[in-house]
């Protein structure tokens, strides 16, 4: 027992993770995230089309299952900001506890800046009426930002062995979250792509932090988890897939007849597109916060 007990766990080969590129490869995807939320921005804020396709997602939300509603109503209502600052804390004494003080303030890092940034652009971005529907700008959303600027603080500051298990339980709030905004007809469903797009671009840069003390660390990095990294593969798929067939079917409705449309089809189109684009960014960050297994 005692042989057992005092055996080493089994680490990525000692010149995995060593160098530079590891770190490089992070602020990669830092930047390449940032320039998909302006893309969408520009897409479907400053175009007519994009602008009247985001607008009839989100109000074709009809909802009229109970148990449905109560449910997005209750995700909604517990997303509050003590509940957040209170996570927050959480993931910081985490950190510390394992005494990863880097995983803290990369964590830390992570939360304020995304949060940061999203408020900055909801004040600041210009929204044009094209499609009719005069409305404040609501890009990107503040609900979305902090639930997965969250569940991405808990992954990284959590040791490995239950970052998958987390990163699929935070996958699913987050989705509750983004489509109860839509449904509430708080956000359009750019406003949360775009929000998840910056809490990514976020989280790769606090990723490349701690990588990049961690660079000539033999054994530093190791394969994410590969249950959640096929479940997030395959429901991605399958949003994107419903997504485009459905936007398809509703764009071809609109244009056969406009008066038949049903706006139910519509939001169920957002919901996929929501869907595949929480799976997309998880199945990104469990494999940039697989970094470090030590602990």
């Amino acid at each position: 027992m005692t042989a057992l007990a005092s055996r080493p766990a089994r680490t990525a080969g000692t010149g995995t993770g060593r160098g530079v590129t590891p770190v490089i490869a992070r602020a990669g995807v830092a930047v390449l995230a940032a320039a998909a939320a302006a893309f969408v921005y520009y897409v479907c804020v400053r175009t007519a089309p994009g602008q009247s396709a985001d607008t009839l997602v989100m109000r074709g939300a009809e909802v009229h299952h109970e148990r449905i509603e109560q449910l997005l109503r209750r995700a909604l209502d517990a997303t509050t900001l003590v509940s957040l600052v209170a996570v927050c804390l959480a993931a910081a004494a985490i950190g510390m506890v394992r005494r990863r003080a880097d995983l803290a303030v990369a964590a830390a890092v992570l939360v304020l800046g995304a949060n940061v940034t999203t408020q900055l652009l909801k004040t600041r971005l210009d929204r044009p009426d094209l499609d009719g529907f005069p409305a404040p700008n609501s890009f990107p959303s503040g609900h979305t930002t902090a639930a997965a600027a969250v569940a991405f603080a808990l992954v990284l500051v959590l040791p490995f062995a239950v970052r998958g298990t987390v990163a699929l339980a935070g996958a699913g709030y987050v989705t509750t979250i983004a489509v109860a905004t839509v449904w509430a007809e708080w956000h359009r469903p750019s406003d949360t792509v775009a929000a998840l797009l910056i809490v990514l671009a976020w989280g790769a840069l606090a990723s490349a932090l701690v990588r990049a003390r961690r660079t000539g660390v033999a054994g530093a990095t190791t394969r994410p988890n590969r249950t959640a990294t096929v479940l997030f593969a395959v429901v991605g798929a399958l949003g994107a897939a419903g997504a485009l067939l459905g936007l398809g079917a509703v764009l071809v409705a609109r244009w056969a007849a406009p008066d038949l449309v049903p706006g139910s089809l519509a939001f169920a189109a957002g919901v996929a597109a929501i869907t595949a684009a929480v799976a997309g960014v998880f199945a990104i960050w469990i494999r940039l916060a697989a970094g470090d297994r030590r602990g």
